[in-house]
């Protein structure tokens, strides 16, 4: 596995793969690296001969009081990770290599409506600081396809929707949300939970579970079902931002005769933000 941190050699690399008719696959994270991650790495093995995997904390996706420094940075334990999973490149730009220009002068990319509600509401500019560095990479690596989890369901669809409306040749392919064995999403923000809030954790999958299979059963009364679960969640011990049943396609609020459903939840739980979501087919 190469590590690049400079976008000439990142470039050349990517030329030389492509004389030699190979695709790439492309999978960007944070770093702080958990087997959520590396599924993503080993789904964009099956679709392309050459897979990089970038590590960047994009400082354009926090907001004002977020844990931007505090954030993980675990290079060296990723590296490690990484020897097993197999990638063919790591890159790890600065920031003043993704943002030459400097934060302040940085060129933004938005997508509308979708960016706006749900996480959009309570992270205002997030996912405009999203689409904004995965504009960047794509520009940088110029993957056929990309690998994101649906575990971020929202910003799965923010990027699906990036790519389709500016046209760019990048498959963006969707991998399974991966679980702890108590059904807690992986993540790299578990880690602010203490002890008994790890306990408490595994109840957002839980009610989410018991809201998708009400859907499922037949049940219509999506405010009904929101409410019932944004107070489970609550006497639980978490401070919710939203639990929503939404359209899989495009998160619009449902009718009563769709059959592709999301039902997606954002709640604190101490020092982290969780989030989660299980998809509903009818």
């Amino acid at each position: 596995m190469q590590t690049l941190s400079k976008v000439d050699a990142l470039r050349e690399q990517v030329a030389e793969w492509r004389r030699a008719g190979d695709h790439i696959a492309l999978v960007p994270t944070m770093g702080n690296l958990h087997d959520g991650h590396l599924s993503l790495i080993h789904m964009a093995k099956q679709h392309a001969e050459r897979v990089v995997i970038s590590i960047f904390v994009n400082p354009t996706q926090f907001g004002v009081g977020e844990d931007f420094e505090n954030y993980p940075r675990t290079l060296e334990r990723d590296k490690l990770k990484l020897k097993k999973a197999g990638p063919h490149l790591l890159f790890v730009p600065e920031v003043a290599t993704m943002y030459p220009f400097g934060l302040d002068k940085a060129t933004t990319v938005t997508v509308p409506v979708l960016s706006e509600e749900l996480c959009g509401s309570f992270r205002p500019g997030h996912f405009d600081g999203v689409a904004s560095v995965v504009s960047r990479l794509f520009g940088l690596v110029q993957p056929d396809v990309a690998v994101f989890g649906e575990k971020d369901y929202q910003q799965l669809l923010v990027i699906r929707r990036l790519a389709e409306d500016l046209n760019l040749a990048v498959k963006v392919l969707a991998a399974p949300t991966m679980r702890e064995a108590d059904g807690l999403a992986m993540s790299s923000r578990n880690q602010y939970l203490t002890e008994d809030e790890r306990k408490i954790a595994p109840a957002l999958h839980r009610v989410l579970k018991r809201t998708a299979a009400a859907v499922q059963s037949g049940s219509r009364d999506f405010a009904g079902l929101e409410a019932q679960g944004h107070g489970e969640l609550a006497e639980a011990g978490f401070a919710p931002d939203y639990l929503a049943i939404r359209r899989a396609e495009n998160l619009e609020a449902p009718d009563r005769d769709d059959d592709h459903l999301v039902v997606l939840a954002a709640a604190r739980l101490g020092a982290a933000r969780l989030i989660d979501n299980v998809l509903v087919e009818i």
